[in-house]
């Protein structure tokens, strides 16, 4: 059960707040949460913003583009190293650090991300097989 909370807001931003509400198609409350869960995250973990896209919100790399999840993910992929994951990414390593750190908070929400990822991966690669074969290939 979530806890209630009331505030006033300065004027002009409950008119924004339901204008973006509007645009985006969520309930003014329910941005508002997200608005406030997020404010707290970046308060904590200056590096990471969080950005719509395709797969839904998610939490990125402040200036890079590279969500949370792919960091984590290449840094998997190179054994735990932190420094060949920034060099494969291309990135200095205090974001992947950063990165990092927002995955030991947030580590539910990053993994479901990453297996989402995979299953999709997974669909396409079993699409591509089914299109050789109905073409014979």
């Amino acid at each position: 059960m979530a806890d209630h909370y009331t505030l006033r807001l300065a004027e002009g931003t409950k008119r924004r707040l339901a204008d973006r509400a509007r645009r985006v198609g969520v309930a003014e409350r329910t941005l508002a949460q997200r608005y406030v869960e997020e404010g707290l995250r970046h308060d904590v973990h200056p590096l990471i913003q969080f950005l719509d896209g395709p797969s839904g919100r998610r939490a990125s790399l402040v200036g890079r583009g590279l969500d949370v999840w792919e960091v984590i993910s290449t840094v998997r992929d190179n054994d735990g190293s932190i420094t060949e994951a920034a060099d494969y990414l291309q990135v200095p390593p205090g974001l992947v650090e950063a990165a990092v750190a927002y995955y030991g908070e947030f580590r539910e929400e990053i993994d479901e991300q990453i297996e989402d990822n995979e299953a999709e991966y997974e669909r396409g690669q079993a699409a591509a097989v089914a299109g050789r074969r109905a073409l014979g290939m």
